[in-house]
């Protein structure tokens, strides 16, 4: 179990690599593949030698698809610019994840809306 000081460390952290991957997936990618890619969650590996993050693709599947390897074509990029702009020795090793919470939200709310029709009938 982390004590308290590192906790809070690794959360000032995490919410550093959000900010910063924030900036760089706006505007530093030259990428073409790369379309609007939002950083939603980032999952840090309790050594901080790695994370995940999950991001969210405005898309049809194709897009996203192609913006997913574009964002891994990148990482050495990211990880110099995370590192150099975070002023880190070694930035962590970089996975990036498509987010499809809000899919599976919208499949749920369709699934229990489709129960209390039901219901009222």
């Amino acid at each position: 179990m982390e004590n308290r000081g590192s906790q809070h460390h690794r959360e000032r952290l995490i919410l550093a690599f959000r900010d910063e991957l924030g900036t760089i997936l706006a505007g530093e990618l030259g990428d073409p593949r790369i379309g609007l890619v939002t950083v939603s969650e980032i999952v840090m590996a309790p050594g901080g030698k790695a994370m995940r993050v999950y991001v969210q693709i405005v898309g049809t599947e194709e897009e996203v698809e192609q913006s997913l390897l574009g964002l891994n074509a990148a990482k050495g990029y990211i990880r110099h610019e995370l590192a150099e702009n975070l002023s880190l020795r070694q930035a962590p090793e970089i996975s990036f994840h498509i987010d499809r919470s809000e899919e599976i939200t919208g499949r749920i709310d369709e699934l229990l809306h489709r129960v209390n029709k039901k219901k009222k009938k």
